[in-house]
């Protein structure tokens, strides 16, 4: 239950930042493609808990992102453009896969959802 509320904050102060995000650069991020078709994305796997606290990435955030992630904690995805993806398998987590990648870069493939400035990629499989 802990981590469910954990997990529930996370995702509410997402939203926040993505849609201030938004603001100030004045919505100039490339159009988002249509919800619920399927996209193809690569970037750096983040522990959402760490990046959203503290804007932790990168190589030397890699072994605490990865024991985050491993422990249940959500998972993104960032792209070279800046977007922050959530990541899921299909409806059950995908920690235990992406694990390994923290701080890597990975080209993943899903659903693409997005609502109320959240983005989410659902039922990915990792890119080889």
């Amino acid at each position: 239950m802990k981590k469910l509320i954990a997990f529930l904050t996370i995702l509410g102060a997402f939203a926040a930042w993505s849609h201030a995000a938004d603001e100030v650069s004045g919505g100039q991020k490339a159009p988002a493609p249509k919800s619920g078709g399927d996209l193809t994305v690569s970037g750096e796997v983040l522990d959402m808990a760490c990046y959203l606290d503290h804007g932790a990435s990168g190589e030397k955030h890699a072994g605490c992102a990865e024991h985050c992630i491993s422990s249940g904690l959500p998972v993104g995805l960032k792209s070279a453009d800046g977007t922050v993806y959530l990541l899921i398998g299909e409806h059950k987590p995908a920690n235990a896969e992406l694990a390994q990648y923290a701080a890597k870069t990975i080209t993943v493939k899903g659903k693409f959802v997005n609502r109320d400035g959240m983005n989410l990629l659902e039922n990915i499989e990792i890119v080889k």
